[in-house]
């Protein structure tokens, strides 16, 4: 008998998770043969596992789900953004987006339903949290993203970023898991240096990832350039003040290889003054750093208004003169995918398919 918990599917499950499962009653090479289909064969369903015998793949189809998600609607974007919204096995939903572009492709996926961190300028942030995804939800994102637009999870031109719906480090532990399991090179095998999780500013938990062996890259979504102004545009502010996420970033333990990446969402005559700007840079002196530039990316119910491309330039043009800075191009606006507009909204002027 399979040792089966309520709720676990095999695509979260690492080595020893399969080894527990099976028991005994199989032979220690059975687990490895199912790990190898489930992240190096990415197989969609149990019955292609060929390498098993038949009557132990009927055990599995009956005991437990594959754990890939469906998709309920695809919403395709003028510049070639994908996104999809993704149905999970208890029926709840996320987005996952696809953000294709020459010379390399994007999957950009969800850590929770729903988000509980409450900033003011981004949609998801009017849902609420409804739950945290499990590792398997988190890797599943991948496999079918991947999947279904023919994309190998060994290219080297493929990234993830955990930007989508939800607070990462809130859900710190299946992350971490869903990471290891992304990056195994006997899995699927994607570099640690091509996936990203990008954090409103949990300092515990940041100091927590540092520690972890196999991580992804860290993003802090700043947005602001003074502790007055963050608490207003970012509320977990009153938590986590601007001067303890910045002291935990100057004691993040980079990698050789690493640098610490600033995400600034631009609000029109909120944030995005050359004043703010210098702010910004004497904030981020002596870090190993760059900066992401985004200019508001617009949705139902946001206070706020996109600046214009004039002060956007101005902005980035004094961040360069000490560290690098860019500006983040806007992708699939028109279909609600882009930085900040995850809410599972449907829309007139997208395409269903």
């Amino acid at each position: 008998m399979l040792q089966v918990v309520e709720g676990e599917t095999l695509i979260g499950m690492d080595l020893s998770d399969l080894r527990s499962l099976f028991g005994p009653e199989q032979p220690a090479y059975r687990a490895r043969q199912v790990y190898d289909a489930l992240y190096k064969k990415q197989v969609a369903n149990l019955s292609d596992i060929s390498t098993l015998p038949q009557a132990f793949r009927y055990q599995l189809l009956t005991s437990l789900p594959l754990g890939l998600p469906e998709a309920e609607h695809r919403y395709d974007s003028s510049d070639g953004t994908r996104r999809y919204l993704l149905r999970l096995e208890d029926n709840r939903t996320v987005e996952a987006v696809l953000m294709p572009e020459e010379g390399r492709d994007t999957i950009c996926i969800s850590s929770q339903v729903g988000c509980p961190v409450d900033c003011r300028f981004c949609l998801t942030a009017l849902m609420g949290l409804e739950r945290n995804l499990t590792a398997g939800e988190i890797v599943g994102q991948v496999l079918y993203v991947a999947r279904h637009n023919g994309l190998k999870a060994t290219d080297t031109r493929m990234n993830v970023v955990m930007m989508g719906m939800g607070e990462p480090l809130l859900n710190l532990a299946n992350v971490l898991k869903a990471t290891r399991l992304l990056t195994d090179p006997e899995g699927i095998g994607i570099s640690q240096k091509r996936i990203t999780v990008s954090t409103s500013g949990i300092v515990p938990k940041i100091e927590e990832l540092g520690r972890a062996e196999i991580r992804p890259k860290l993003a802090i979504s700043l947005n602001a350039s003074h502790e007055e102004q963050r608490r207003e545009l970012m509320p977990i502010t009153r938590k986590y003040h601007l001067a303890d996420l910045m002291k935990a970033c100057r004691a993040y333990p980079l990698r050789p290889w690493e640098k610490l990446t600033f995400e600034y969402v631009l609000l029109k005559n909120v944030n995005d003054t050359d004043a703010d700007a210098r702010r910004v840079v004497r904030l981020l002196s002596h870090l190993n750093s760059k900066v992401n530039l985004i200019a508001l990316n617009p949705g139902p119910g946001i206070p706020f208004e996109t600046p214009d491309p004039e002060r956007v330039h101005s902005f980035q043009q004094i961040l360069r003169r000490s560290l690098p800075c860019f500006v983040r191009k806007p992708r699939g606006r028109d279909i609600y995918a882009a930085c900040g507009q995850l809410k599972r909204v449907a829309s007139d002027l997208v395409t269903i398919v």
